[in-house]
């Protein structure tokens, strides 16, 4: 399954947000890290769903390690929490 890389910040008390280096314009947020992290999926279908209506597609996944090395994400890397989003989800009822 492919992982997009995401990074976590806190925006405020109550208010962490949550974005995707590979997902321009693709957000998630929620009162604490977990409930941005559950929204995060959704986000990105939201993401795709409009990519696919103006006739493209999601990009594949960049690894944590080539996002490290590109100068444009290397400090919010160094700097909040990254964390791997599972896209599409597993649906673990059919499992």
């Amino acid at each position: 399954m492919p992982h997009y890389v995401a990074i976590i910040e806190d925006a405020g008390p109550d208010d962490v947000s949550l974005w995707f280096p590979d997902l321009p314009g693709c957000i998630s947020g929620g009162d604490d890290a977990d409930e941005a992290l559950e929204n995060a999926p959704e986000a990105i279908a939201f993401y795709a769903q409009e990519l696919i209506d103006d006739g493209g597609q999601l990009p594949p996944p960049r690894t944590l390690e080539e996002l490290k090395a590109n100068p444009e994400f290397a400090d919010a890397i160094r700097n909040h929490t990254a964390v791997l989003i599972e896209f599409p989800p597993r649906d673990d009822a059919q499992e």
